[in-house]
């Protein structure tokens, strides 16, 4: 087992440019400026990292700590990074705040967000996106706000309440924001606005679409083209949704209405199809869209590959998640296109997954970090180490591989590791 050192906790106000929070190794070389992982599962949400030179195998203990900051308050947000910076959310006592830091660890600023979630799982959940030197939140009750990068300064806020009478469920709002073109898209889900667009730079409203028929799930979600039609694809609470990122029109829905309201994966788009699932026993599914991007068909569904909180990794035509099943977990490999299982690994549990060099990084909920070798017929686990065994649920917010560094986040500390190959 890794063993760390506390580092001092610190309370810091938006401009402040040094913490005593993070525990540093100052030996270890920061990754170049250029290191970019700007929004909730990387610049196209594949969840793939483009990083090469890192590790096939880790040494017994784990891949080296460079730093580990403690004071991140109260969440499940992952970390966005652009410009040498480092973005993450966390609660403080009764507020909300978006956090910068620096490559060493050290706060940039801290910003407050809006009220702190304190219902059902306190804490952030949204991850900050960052575009064009600006930097997007959402508040898990309602709110969306726009700050300067490089300062915490705030641009625009926008009460999604107030504006469109938002609605959700158990847990809040989770959406993690996805810029296009002008457009800021967000789901609501609220009678006046289930899907909306807001300027990026003014919060002013674009458009709005009222025709999806449910209110907002925990669901993120992806842009993609399908010949020629570039549409917003995501889950409310008991449907899949697509509308044109240009004009909100929809698109396409297909029913999909889980056991358990815990709608929360982002789809995963390929060569004309997209996989969804939600938790405990409601299953996955993969649809086929029209090729005029106006109806979508379900290919198959099958009830064992649910995914919960971890997210779906899709390499060769394989793809990966983590399901719950029968009070149980497993960790699943299928072929994309025809469902069919290839491998299934009940050691790993609930985890958080991303992808970097042909390489799973898998973070168990407790705190077990695997790194898992695919092959040829599904996959191999290679190498593990743990960090502090926390209560259930504390590291769900999913792993970030960027600039040779692993970054993984349990409530209010951050641990960044270094996993370049020795010598790269």
């Amino acid at each position: 087992m890794i063993r760390f050192v506390t580092g001092a906790l610190a309370t810091v106000a938006i401009l402040v440019a040094l913490s005593a929070a993070a525990v540093r190794r100052p030996e270890t070389a920061p990754p170049s400026g250029e290191a970019r992982w700007p929004e909730f599962h990387g610049p196209e949400r594949t969840n793939l990292s483009p990083e090469t030179g890192l590790m096939t195998r880790w040494p017994a203990d784990g891949p080296p700590l460079v730093w580990k900051y403690t004071d991140c308050g109260r969440g499940f947000s992952s970390v966005s990074i652009a410009d040498g910076m480092i973005f993450t959310a966390g609660s403080f006592d009764d507020t909300e705040q978006v956090l910068a830091l620096g490559q060493d660890g050290r706060l940039l600023w801290k910003a407050p967000s809006g009220p702190a979630w304190t219902r059902s799982s306190p804490g952030s959940r949204a991850t900050p996106t960052y575009h064009d030197g600006v930097v997007y939140q959402l508040n898990p009750n309602g709110r969306v706000a726009a700050f300067v990068a490089r300062t915490g300064q705030l641009l625009w806020a926008v009460d999604l309440v107030e504006r469109f009478d938002a609605r959700w469920g158990v847990w809040g709002l989770a959406e993690n924001l996805v810029v296009q073109g002008d457009h800021l898209i967000c789901m609501p889900g609220g009678f006046h606005g289930r899907v909306v667009a807001l300027d990026k730079k003014t919060g002013e409203t674009v458009w709005v679409n009222t025709d999806i028929e449910h209110v907002a799930a925990y669901c993120s979600p992806t842009v993609i083209e399908h010949n020629g039609t570039r549409q917003w694809i995501s889950m409310t609470q008991r449907s899949v949704v697509s509308v044109d990122v240009a004009t909100g029109e929809l698109l396409w829905t297909v029913p999909f209405v889980p056991r358990s309201p815990q709608n929360a994966l982002t789809p995963v788009y390929a060569d004309g199809h997209v996989f969804v699932a939600s938790g405990h026993l409601s299953g996955g599914a993969l649809l086929r869209l029209a090729d005029d991007s106006r109806s979508a068909t379900v290919v198959w569904h099958h009830r064992e590959l649910d995914n919960c909180h971890s997210g779906s990794i899709l390499l060769d035509g394989k793809l990966f998640g983590a399901a719950c099943r029968n009070g149980g977990k497993q960790f699943y490999c299928i072929d994309f296109l025809s469902g069919e299982t290839l491998q299934v690994d009940h050691t790993l549990g609930k985890v958080g997954l991303t992808s970097a060099e042909g390489m799973i990084y898998s973070v168990g909920y407790r705190g077990t970090i695997s790194l898992l070798e695919v092959t040829a017929d599904g996959f191999e686990i290679v190498s593990q180490f743990e960090l502090p065994r926390r209560p259930p649920n504390t590291y769900l917010a999913h792993p970030v591989v960027c600039g040779g560094r692993l970054y993984i986040r349990g409530e209010e500390n951050l641990y960044v590791f270094d996993i370049r190959e020795r010598g790269s």
